[in-house]
């Protein structure tokens, strides 16, 4: 019996939970209120806040009868408890999620509600998108694993013919059918535990749901990098973390092995060693020792409990690091971290120097072969492209591509494209053609001119990436992220009549790349000065 009128539509519950987050749950929850009448309740499952929240939200019930509060006494220490809470107390024949500091696009839920009705679907997941606050900046989740915007949906029997599903281990992104979820007791973890969205998703996939992917974007996922305390997921500067991944992890692949998903459990481990190993990889090198030396063993233990299918079936570069660990009881030196780190990166870059064995075969660091690499399609081969920037109104950049063992030399380059895309502000892109020329250490170099005054006109403050693309005599094309070889941040003021300045800095990027900035003159000043304040009072909050 759900708690829809017999005869009438159905409806969804919308479960919010919420922990002292007064300045967010307002946003949250009306979110889901201004999605109609396909919404028939918002329970918000407050977990003891100790700041405001229980005010804000004794308003919003005032406001709407559908707004039930639920108030626990004691904080769980997690997300698992208070969203099974809601779960429990949910009445629509559908339910979703929401977290207090995210927010549903308008008119979601009613589109997920009709496909849900119409295809019979158990689940229906559609796409995340973390918004960078206070930039803005927009970044899909998994897009892939959806159709395109507009396009019909996909209809699944389970995952099994969709492995990669596995990827997207959030909650948020999903309607489901409550009596599915309680059919087949697809709960979270109880108390303080992290990563819960990893097992409630195995969970789901394990009960094999009739699962219908959409093209649109249902859930904005908010990222406030300048919070005194992050979420979960990003707080990879504690050790505790990737253990916490680690644990979650392995219980994903006790509950597929459980349920007679063999294939998924497989899966699992390959794309831990694609996504979760390789994000964690790429920041190690500025870590400290201690942290490191955990780490690893951490990673080492859990990599050694992996079938050989399990890396046979990973990319390239992530069988290669975790060969790397598997080889190695303790951390490589810094430099060697530094160009495994760009290994792990997205695309991978391989960077020199280019090391061989006795018989001549390429290495990662001794003792750990490059397997499969010169066999490898053109469009695949790692490739590494220093850069350095010239700061000026006209803002050089020079490159070079290096040729490891000569397999881009053997696949023969024709030609080339630098492409700047924005970080920060409005997705924008500005492309500069290259003429490569022949390095005499072997290589090739290039070189491209800018306008600091045409990066800047974007925006009052505006942070770009480079990418370097080459073409090769096959019709194939590689694309990598350039490399920034040259040490720290670098500034510049640049002067365009009449009375126009701009700030420019070049930068290295957590994972080795380069990056430039461009802020408008003393407005630009004034935001970086805001910027730092900020950063320096959320690590002292």
């Amino acid at each position: 019996m759900t708690g829809s009128t017999l005869g009438a539509p159905p409806q969804v519950s919308v479960v919010v939970i919420v922990y002292n987050d007064a300045a967010h749950i307002t946003e949250a929850v009306r979110s889901a209120l201004v999605q109609g009448e396909s919404v028939g309740e918002v329970i918000v499952v407050d977990d003891a806040s100790t700041d405001s929240t229980p005010e804000r939200l004794a308003r919003l019930a005032a406001e709407d009868a559908r707004i039930r509060v639920i108030t626990r006494t004691e904080n769980s220490g997690g997300c698992g408890t208070p969203r099974n809470q809601g779960l429990a107390a949910a009445r629509e024949r559908y339910v979703m999620l929401l977290d207090s500091d995210d927010v549903l696009p308008p008119d979601v839920v009613p589109g997920l509600l009709a496909t849900a009705v119409a295809e019979q679907a158990e689940v229906v997941a559609g796409v995340c998108v973390r918004r960078e606050l206070p930039a803005g900046t927009d970044t899909p989740w998994q897009r892939d694993l959806f159709p395109a915007a507009g396009a019909p949906p996909r209809r699944y029997d389970g995952i099994g013919s969709r492995p990669a599903f596995l990827r997207d281990t959030l909650c948020v992104n999903k309607l489901y059918e409550r009596a599915f979820l309680d059919r087949h007791g697809v709960r979270f973890a109880e108390g303080a535990v992290h990563y819960e969205d990893f097992v409630f998703t195995a969970r789901l996939y394990a009960a094999r749901p009739r699962l219908v992917a959409v093209g649109d974007t249902v859930y904005l996922w908010h990222v406030r990098r300048e919070a005194g305390r992050q979420s979960i997921s990003l707080r990879r500067d504690e050790v505790r973390n990737w253990q916490d991944r680690v644990d979650a992890h392995a219980e994903v692949v006790r509950i597929l092995t459980e349920a007679g998903e063999p294939d998924l459990a497989t899966a699992a481990r390959t794309k831990f060693i694609d996504h979760d190993l390789r994000m964690y990889v790429r920041e190690l090198r500025h870590k400290p020792a201690a942290y490191r030396a955990e780490w690893w063993r951490i990673a080492r233990a859990h990599l050694e409990s992996f079938e050989p299918a399990a890396l046979a079936a990973a990319t390239p570069a992530g069988r290669w690091v975790s060969e790397l660990l598997l080889a190695r009881p303790e951390p490589v030196e810094s430099a060697e971290l530094g160009r495994v780190g760009e290994l792990a990166s997205a695309p991978p870059r391989l960077a020199p120097p280019y090391a061989t064995d006795a018989d001549g075969r390429p290495v990662l660091v001794e003792g750990v072969p490059l397997t499969g690499l010169t066999e490898l399609p053109a469009a695949r081969l790692p490739l590494a492209v220093d850069g350095t920037v010239r700061l000026a109104r006209a803002c050089t950049v020079a490159l070079r591509l290096h040729d490891p063992y000569g397999l881009v030399s053997a696949a023969g380059p024709i030609n080339a494209q630098l492409e700047l895309r924005t970080r920060l502000g409005p997705p924008l892109s500005i492309r500069r053609r290259l003429e490569l020329t022949p390095h005499p250490e072997g290589g090739w170099t290039a070189d491209a001119t800018v306008d600091a005054f045409e990066l800047r006109d974007v925006g009052e403050m505006t942070a770009w990436a480079l990418r370097f693309t080459v073409g090769y005599a096959n019709g194939s094309r590689a694309v990598t992220a350039v490399r920034a070889p040259g040490p720290g941040k670098r500034h510049a003021v640049v002067f365009r009549a009449p009375l126009r300045f701009a700030l420019v800095q070049a930068y290295e990027t957590g994972n080795g790349e380069l990056g430039l900035r461009v802020a408008d003159g003393v407005r630009g000043g004034w935001e970086v000065v805001r910027s730092r304040v900020r950063r320096a009072l959320a690590r002292r909050g």
